[in-house]
Formats: structure tokens, C-alpha cells, sequence
């Protein structure tokens, strides 16, 4: 057996005592917490009083006999489900934008930008005042064309909407992904696409996309995962009542509500844990199906290599 020399031991005990800092914060701030949540889903602890073993019963009042936490799914599976697919084509569409040889593109590409350095409790509270029901700029444009003031806030279909639109707002960071992996596309490629007569169009669909399919991927679990645990949006616009009817009402806001307004923590550990589950499973789905949509620069070249001992 390889016996390791004096200098590996010494370059392995820096190397732990590196990381260490990392170590403690993981072990003391992330899994003892998520330990912890473990068992107090299994107990009727309220924060004050002694937890309570009860088994499975948080998990199976959830999943059958819950219709708030139903309702909180729906409209979080409403906003993810129309949110993520929306804002990859958007950021797709302003980067094909954004790489046009225009005068001041550089402006326009910080412009698209900024909304990711305000913070989305601010952009929440400029969004409230956005679709006011009387002084709102939104009722104020549709009223120059003899449309009736909607109450965007308070209608339990059009609320669910503002929250879209609002996630829609900040694709700032995901646009900012595409457009670096765009930048590294290789310039011959899209010079021999326009010497077979492919326009910008053509030449976007058919290179652009496929090689920086890999960001996309990335763009794509990174936004399921965080517009699943949606809360600020509604929270804000809302003031924390979800009304009418519990439209805004997400399952991050849920688990807050019952483990802070209704200190029912350990049903709130129990929550946590299902939204934990929602996540992987659909994290999962996007990983088992990644081979058919994106194309890795291995991949790419091997079929290039391929494709010329053919001919």
C-alpha cells in the first residue's frame, strides 16, 4: 500500500485546517438544523412547550386533510410553472437582442441589469403602488383607453398574474449567464453559417442555443428551485394576508405563517420538509432529462469528429 510522504501529510492537514471554518458552519448552521427539523416534524412542539412524539401525523394532516397547504401549492405551481419556461425565453430573447452590433448596446445590457441590485422587497413595494387600484400608473394607462380601474391586488385571478410579472422582472441574472456563455461562442461558426446563407435568426436557433445549452440548464434548476420557495412577492403585496381567497398565499408563506403566526413549528418542520421533497422531484425530473436538450462542448466536438471520418 502507497505509504504518503511527509509532504502530502503536511499539505493535508492545511488543507483541513482551511476548509475548517467551512466545516463548522455546515455542520452547526446546516445539517444540525436540518437534523433538528427532522425530528421536530414528527412532534407537536409550539416553541414553548415540550415537543411531543406523534409520528407521521404532521405529514399525513398535510397531504390529506390540509386545504390551505393545497391551495399553497397550486398557486406556487401556478407561478413556477409559468414563471421558469417564461423567463428562459425572455433571457433567450434579449440576449439575441443584447449581442446585436448597436450604438450604446453596452447601456442597454446594464439597463436590463439593474433590477437585480434593487432589492425584492423594494421592487415589491414599487409593484403595489404600480397596480393600485386608484392611483395606480398601470389603471391610469388603461384608463386612456375608456378601460375601468381593476383591482389588480384584490382580484383573486389577477393577483397571481402581478406575482408572474414581477418574477418576470428580475431576469436580469439568468440574462446575464446567457449572455456570457454567448460571448464564448466561437465567431467562425457563425461566420460559415452566414457563408451557407443562415441569417442572425437561423444562426441563433441553430448554434447559439445548442452550445450554451449547458447555462440554460443551469438557468433552468436554479429557477425552479428558487420559484418554489416564492415568498417575498406575496408576502409584501399582500401584507401577509393572501386575500381574496388565498390567491397570493405560496408555501413559503405558509410555513412562516404556521410556524411564526401560528407557532405550530413542528407542523411547520413537517412543510418544510414536503417543499424540500417538491424540489428534488422536479429537480430531479430536469436532471433525468437533460441528455435531450443539452449539448456539452465534448459532445459537440466528438459529433464534428465523427461526422468528418464519414464523409
Amino acid at each position: 500500500m502507497h505509504k504518503r510522504s511527509k509532504l502530502e501529510k503536511i499539505e493535508s492537514r492545511w488543507f483541513y485546517l482551511f476548509i475548517s471554518p467551512w466545516l463548522l458552519g455546515f455542520f452547526i448552521f446546516s445539517l444540525g438544523p436540518m437534523l433538528a427539523s427532522v425530528w421536530y416534524s414528527l412532534t407537536d412542539w409550539n416553541m414553548f412547550n415540550q415537543a411531543n412524539f406523534v409520528g407521521l401525523s404532521n405529514y399525513i394532516k398535510l397531504l390529506t386533510d390540509d386545504p390551505r397547504f393545497i391551495k399553497s401549492l397550486g398557486n406556487t405551481c401556478f407561478y413556477a410553472f409559468l414563471t421558469v419556461p417564461l423567463s428562459l425565453i425572455l433571457s433567450l430573447f434579449l440576449t439575441f437582442l443584447l449581442t446585436r452590433s448597436v450604438k450604446g448596446m453596452k447601456f442597454f445590457r446594464t439597463v436590463y441589469y439593474l433590477p437585480v441590485l434593487v432589492p425584492l422587497t423594494a421592487v415589491s413595494f414599487v409593484f403595489f403602488w404600480i397596480f393600485n387600484t386608484q392611483i395606480g400608473i398601470v389603471n391610469k394607462f388603461l384608463g386612456v383607453f375608456g378601460i375601468e380601474p381593476l383591482s389588480w391586488l384584490y382580484d383573486e385571478h389577477l393577483i397571481k398574474w402581478v406575482i408572474v410579472f414581477m418574477g418576470l422582472w428580475q431576469v436580469g441574472s439568468s440574462l446575464l449567464l446567457t449572455l456570457a456563455a454567448v460571448q464564448g461562442v466561437p465567431r467562425e461558426l457563425y461566420e460559415s453559417a452566414s457563408l451557407d446563407g443562415a441569417g442572425n435568426v437561423r444562426q441563433f436557433i441553430n448554434i447559439t442555443i445548442p452550445l450554451v445549452s449547458p447555462v440554460l440548464f443551469f438557468n433552468l434548476i436554479t429557477s425552479i428551485i428558487s420559484s418554489l420557495q416564492v415568498f417575498t412577492q406575496s408576502y409584501v403585496l399582500t401584507d401577509g394576508v393572501y386575500k381574496p381567497n388565498n390567491a397570493a398565499l405560496m408555501m413559503s408563506n405558509y410555513l412562516y405563517q404556521k410556524g411564526f403566526a401560528d407557532f405550530e413549528m413542528g407542523y411547520a418542520c413537517a412543510l418544510g420538509w414536503i417543499i424540500f421533497v417538491i424540489v428534488i422531484f422536479f429537480s430531479a425530473i430536469v436532471f433525468r432529462s437533460s441528455a435531450l436538450f443539452v449539448f456539452y462542448e465534448g459532445e459537440v466536438k466528438k459529433s464534428e469528429k465523427k461526422h468528418k471520418n464519414h464523409k
